[in-house]
């Protein structure tokens, strides 16, 4: 599974970092970047809950 997020969208309030550290973190731009290629399967979980917080949407996860 991959994971993406709309730089255009973000408004880096850091809860997807905050809730799944080892796939999202806050970049030097102060918005949310992937920093993996593929989210591992114990991560899924988490990267799920990342993207169903997001308050603006902009994180999506694709097989």
């Amino acid at each position: 599974m991959k994971a993406f997020i709309d730089q255009d969208g973000c408004i880096g309030c850091g809860l997807c970092a905050d809730t799944c550290p080892s796939v999202f973190q806050m970049g030097d731009a102060g918005l949310a970047e992937v920093y993996v290629d593929e989210v591992s399967d114990e991560d899924v979980s988490a990267a799920e809950e990342a993207r169903d917080g997001c308050p603006v949407s902009v994180i999506s996860l694709e097989d």
